[in-house]
């Protein structure tokens, strides 16, 4: 009968290392059942579940391993492992798995703890943790835009996921960082379409607001802005009386409020990765289509769906062409985008930060509150609060070393 063992490598990397001793197993016909590696700082770690077909050849692969060892001056251990246990760890591979994505400025040893604790009180077990970010920069300052982010996968089955979700949330709010906890399955590793609320999202304004302070009526617009996007207004109401508010405003204003408007952090970065890794992009908002057609032609956005500002002999005249686009309607058209480019919901990623975005955050396989109001970030399934909107690429496994060469994509 075969026996199997589970090797243990450890030492200072150097090139071909493992190579040799896969060459070195590959001489004596073992199977490799499982295999993992790791280098952190040039120092190697490697893994390998080893099934020896002919036992009686044991003594003599265990003395070839100690020769390498020695050559190489490295540790390795060989442990026999059970044929029930085997068949455990073989049971366990039906799990449902998780990721659980931090973010942070910087992150801390006490952060990460923190977290796994979490995970580790939901009787779910880390398999692998993996850096996304770059090396991040000494000392005790942190870079105004410095971004560190990793990735835990983990398995076991989520005994009450609101449960779960409530405490990574409660943490991430103590310890200033973000936690998302995605299902790791295919659509994560397959998400095509994202859609951006525009207001206080992709841009860092609220557009209406700006319009009013042009109209002499700021103060009595933004009031009503606040209140509707914590949801304590209704929006299609709110913004009735908030547009009717800018009647008589000069058009030319417009384009001057459109010249000065600023991108949130990360927004053109975000937009133009997504593009070169082939996802389509879309503006759903509750502010004005003219703002929204500015931007899709400074960041290349495929789709815009907001409200159309009704002007006449030059002049705002405070009314709205068309149906409204509050939250019921922003979910529509997620749903139509979806349909029109043949991808599923789940494919799909929703970012906003208001209640109007609650329905489309919620019908997305990845719902995002960026920066978002209180009831937004407790409702919606994920939030960034700490990054800019190019967190969001941590959630979908880009590393920050693969940005170099989707920026300069052409």
């Amino acid at each position: 009968m075969s026996e199997i063992y589970l090797l243990q490598v450890t030492g200072q990397n150097e090139d071909h290392l493992t190579q040799e001793v896969l060459d070195l197993l590959g001489q004596h016909q073992v199977n490799v059942l499982d295999i993992g590696q790791a280098v952190i700082h040039e120092a190697l770690t490697l893994g390998v579940l080893l099934e020896l077909p002919d036992p009686s050849r044991r003594q003599t692969i265990l003395a070839s391993l100690n020769d390498l060892g020695e050559k190489k001056q490295i540790k390795l251990w060989c442990n026999p492992i059970t044929i029930a246990k085997y068949e455990d760890w073989v049971r366990v591979q039906g799990k449902q798995r998780y990721i659980v994505t931090l973010l942070a400025r910087k992150l801390t040893a006490q952060q990460i703890a923190a977290v796994m604790d979490v995970i580790g009180g939901a009787n779910m077990v880390v398999d692998n943790i993996t850096r996304l970010s770059g090396r991040v920069p000494l000392g005790g300052e942190i870079p105004e835009r410095s971004m560190a982010s990793v990735e835990l996968s983990v398995r076991g089955a989520v005994a009450d996921f609101d449960r779960l979700r409530a405490q990574f949330l409660r943490l991430a709010n103590e310890m200033d960082m973000d936690i998302a906890f995605q299902q790791d399955n295919a659509f994560r590793r397959n998400r095509r379409v994202v859609v951006f609320d525009m207001d206080s999202t992709l841009i860092d304004a609220e557009v209406i607001d700006e319009l009013a302070v042009q109209a002499g009526v700021g103060p009595e617009v933004s009031a009503i802005t606040e209140r509707a996007m914590l949801g304590e207004l209704d929006f299609k109401a709110s913004f009735t009386e908030r547009v009717a508010l800018l009647k008589g405003l000069k058009e030319s204003v417009i384009a001057d409020v459109a010249e000065n408007l600023r991108l949130n952090e990360g927004a053109e970065q975000l937009i133009q990765i997504l593009k070169a890794l082939g996802y389509k992009t879309a503006i759903v908002s509750g502010g004005f289509n003219y703002f929204g057609r500015f931007l899709q032609q400074k960041l290349g956005i495929d789709y815009v769906y907001a409200n159309e500002l009704e002007i006449e002999d030059g002049f705002i005249t405070g009314e709205v062409v068309g149906q409204v686009v509050d939250a019921s309607r922003k979910a529509e058209i997620v749903r139509e985008i979806a349909a029109k480019e043949q991808v599923s919901l789940e494919q799909v990623i929703a970012v906003g930060d208001g209640a109007n975005d609650l329905k489309m955050l919620s019908i997305a396989g990845l719902g995002i509150a960026f920066r978002a109001k209180p009831l937004v970030k407790e409702t919606a399934q994920h939030s960034i609060s700490t990054l800019g909107l190019d967190g969001i690429l941590y959630l979908i496994g880009v590393r920050d070393r693969d940005r170099p060469l989707l920026l300069n994509k052409p």
